[in-house]
């Protein structure tokens, strides 16, 4: 790959990490009546679709299990929501959302849309449309990434160093560093 679309790449990887970091800074300061948004999400797929399993929760809204239990402890603790192990299989619990869970989420009910309205404020449709095919092509490539990392890191660590060139009483010119940060 040319220096061009290295320093390109370099610059939209730091761009896109501060972007989530950002987002991620910003979520987690929000809390409605007592619930991050993760809580509010939950309640809203319960409405939405009724009665959950943790294990379905987790996987759908792209949660580990200890943040599914950490959060349903605080939706239960607030009086929003209530667990219960399945009848057919004991070993599953399942969420619900309790009548004053449902009345929270009907009072706060425009807090998804002001979220996203925020967020994409400033783009027109075909904005929008390119992000779209943008974040499903990363979707795609996040696929495998971490294995495909591990196991380069894993090959590296057989690889000889390079040669460090330093002649004799001469110093070593420190690196230029990069203007992004790297892995």
């Amino acid at each position: 790959m040319s220096e061009l679309n290295q320093e390109a790449l370099k610059e939209v990887d730091d761009l896109f990490r501060r972007m989530v970091r950002k987002f991620v800074k910003e979520r987690d300061k929000i809390s409605v009546e007592g619930v991050a948004l993760p809580g509010l999400m939950i309640l809203h797929k319960i409405v939405r679709d009724g009665e959950q399993k943790l294990s379905d929760l987790a996987e759908q809204l792209i949660f580990t299990s200890g943040a599914i239990t950490a959060i349903c402890d605080k939706l239960e603790k607030r009086g929003f929501a209530v667990r219960r192990r399945a009848e057919g299989d004991r070993r599953a619990v399942l969420l619900d959302i309790t009548g004053e869970g449902r009345a929270m989420i009907e009072r706060q009910s425009n807090i998804g849309s002001c979220s996203m309205n925020l967020l994409f404020a400033g783009f027109g449709h075909l904005e929008l449309e390119i992000q779209k095919e943008i974040y499903r092509t990363l979707v795609r490539n996040l696929e495998g990434f971490s294995e495909k990392i591990l196991a380069l890191a894993k090959e590296n660590e057989n690889r000889p160093s390079p040669p460090r060139e330093n002649a004799p009483g001469r110093r070593e010119e420190p690196a230029k560093p990069d203007r992004f940060l790297t892995y």
